[in-house]
């Protein structure tokens, strides 16, 4: 069974082929364009490959409720040509199988819980921190969706006391992912990320808008593991700093085991690393044909 997964994020997608194992058999990846030079890539890779089902994991937001007219469309997203685009209606007109939709970061969280660091646990919190910021949010064994989708890269974090930067998100200035996404590390240090010795102060001030972002979902949502994906966190130092001022905005209240003794495991790196969001699409297309299935029964 041949399942396709489509990662398609703001600055690249990723097309591939896997099985409902969770194994990546091809893939390849190309850069976000408009959206139609965008999927007449994507239709080209997916014509030949004889797929059972497809799961999309895309950048948003985007609208997730099956029961709205606009289901399957990109919404509010600045990326040109991009805002209310019916990005899944476009590839059900070539494509006569089963359809997985979500957001990017709720199906890495999804193929995290599957294959990956949360496997046999029934919540997760993913978290990437790369161009943007976003948080997928896996509880009691099922994706959270709510009123849209969860947008935990905009929540408001507290500033830091000698942080004089405005934020640079066009919807909130200085929300979480106004302050600490890599375009908000660029523009406040002149460098980008990768630029930086691991040693600069930027990385604690990182860490500290990261753990104040952590702290609250570990508060409201009581996760079994935070992950922590994207660009920004291929900077390993970030982990301990991160971990370190959880447990001291936490200051001991919840009293678990795995925030006071075993936070190293509790705050972790993807287990499918770089994989992630793709596996994730896989995840959900495994889902969709698995729901096709058992309605035909």
């Amino acid at each position: 069974m041949r399942i396709g997964a489509i990662e398609a994020g703001g600055t690249k997608f990723v097309c591939g082929i896997g099985n409902d194992s969770g194994v990546i058999e091809d893939q390849i990846s190309f850069p976000t364009e408009r959206p139609e030079q965008t999927l007449e890539k994507v239709i080209n890779y997916f014509t030949d490959k004889n797929v059972a089902a497809i799961g999309i994991g895309s950048f948003g937001p985007i609208n997730v409720d099956p029961n709205s007219p606009t289901y399957g469309y990109v919404t509010t997203t600045p990326k040109p040509g991009w805002a209310n685009y019916d990005f899944l209606g476009t590839l059900k007109q070539v494509f006569d199988v089963p359809f997985g939709w979500d957001t990017d970061v709720n199906a890495a969280a999804f193929g995290e819980a599957k294959w990956g660091a949360a496997q046999g646990l029934d919540s997760c919190v993913y978290y990437t921190i790369g161009t943007g910021i976003g948080v997928g949010v896996y509880m009691e064994g099922r994706l959270v969706h709510g009123l849209v989708h969860p947008e935990g890269g905009h929540v408001l974090v507290r500033r830091h006391k000698e942080d004089p930067f405005e934020g640079i998100c066009t919807y909130h200035g200085d929300c979480f992912e106004g302050l600490a996404a890599g375009p908000a590390i660029e523009k406040r240090w002149h460098l980008k990320g990768n630029e930086l010795p691991a040693d600069h102060p930027a990385w604690d001030l990182e860490a500290y808008y990261i753990a104040q972002s952590i702290s609250s979902t570990i508060l409201m949502l009581s996760p079994k593991i935070v992950i922590l994906g994207g660009g920004v966190m291929h900077q390993k130092q970030l982990f301990p700093m991160i971990r370190s001022y959880v447990q001291r905005n936490l200051n001991g209240y919840i009293n678990t085991t795995a925030l006071l003794e075993d936070i190293n495991s509790y705050i972790v790196a993807p287990g499918l690393g770089n994989n992630a969001g793709l596996c994730g699409a896989l995840a959900l297309g495994v889902e969709a044909l698995v729901r096709f299935n058992e309605s035909r029964r």
